[in-house]
């Protein structure tokens, strides 16, 4: 089956193509697609509204995402504004020291955290499928690794302690991750409808 996938983020495309092309996709990158403007109050909102603006403008199935980072002690912040938490979209160093400042020397018991990704696949005929997926970790006191995007370099997942989501190989990431966690969930929705 071919899919559009609704980003213009390198990072996250590869990490999408990566996941769904060992489950039979065929993905084409959404490079064509217009930018939607993310007005939802929920991950998942934000999510059907990219799948169904890239649908409509591509007449294809799509898949559009939302992800980002809920932190217990700044009361779900940054949440749907992770990606413009400091202003600028999409500005991680930026983000991250105004994650790290806000956080300031909280002790690493007050520091939960967890990424959320919502999927939504829009198709021509009207249907639509959702998923979610969560990582939980907490937020580590400075940037370690050199992997991933966003927030990865302050993000200690639980599942390897210790260790930043930056400093996992991708196929570490990817079996532990908000957004790997998703798009198993859809991938088993779309395996039902087929």
């Amino acid at each position: 089956m071919q899919m559009i996938l609704a980003t213009h983020n390198k990072k996250k495309l590869d990490e999408l193509r990566r996941i769904l092309q060992p489950l039979g996709y065929a993905v084409i990158p959404g490079d064509a697609l217009p930018d939607v403007e993310e007005t939802g109050q929920s991950f998942a909102e934000n999510a059907c509204l990219k799948a169904a603006a890239g649908c409509a403008a591509s007449g294809l199935p799509c898949a559009g995402d939302d992800s980002g980072l809920c932190v217990n002690a700044l009361g779900g912040a940054p949440g749907v504004f992770s990606a413009r938490y400091a202003g600028q979209h999409g500005n991680d160093g930026a983000n991250i020291r105004k994650l790290l400042s806000a956080l300031g020397e909280l002790p690493a018991e007050q520091r939960a955290a967890r990424f959320v990704c919502a999927i939504c696949c829009c198709f021509p005929d009207g249907r639509k499928i959702t998923a979610q997926g969560v990582c939980e970790g907490k937020i580590a006191f400075t940037k370690s690794g050199a992997g991933g995007f966003g927030y990865d370099p302050v993000f200690l997942p639980n599942a390897y302690p210790g260790k930043s989501m930056a400093e996992l190989t991708p196929a570490e990431k990817d079996g532990v991750s908000h957004r790997g966690a998703a798009l198993r969930a859809l991938a088993a929705q779309l395996q039902a409808c087929e």
